[in-house]
């Protein structure tokens, strides 16, 4: 259950993150409460979730999530660069958050 609320926490993470985006430096109201709604939101499940998972694991997570998700979206929201190196790191990061899932132990 709390993987998955990690992985809930990894997503609001992406949220917040691309609502910054369109918040522009805060100065739109309704992506910045957005933005600051999902970032409470995410670090308390991320809370919530350190419960039993091991911090670094989870933290580790839920940054990779974020940065995946993040990058993905700026690449098909913003038009970000979609070189080969560049995918090929996120791709890197994909397979250590797998990696990092599938070998860790709740404790």
């Amino acid at each position: 259950m709390n993987w998955l609320v990690l992985f809930i926490a990894g997503l609001c993470e992406i949220a917040w993150a691309i609502g910054l985006k369109y918040s522009e430096g805060f100065s739109k109201l309704f992506p910045s409460v957005l933005s600051i709604v999902f970032m409470i939101l995410s670090m308390g499940l991320l809370s919530y979730s350190v419960k039993t998972l091991p911090i670094g694991t989870a933290y580790t997570i839920w940054t990779g999530i974020g940065a995946v998700g993040t990058a993905i979206l700026g690449i098909l929201l913003f038009n970000e660069p979609k070189d080969f190196i560049r995918l090929f790191f996120i791709f890197l990061i994909i397979v250590g958050i797998v990696g990092l899932k599938f070998f860790s132990v709740e404790t």
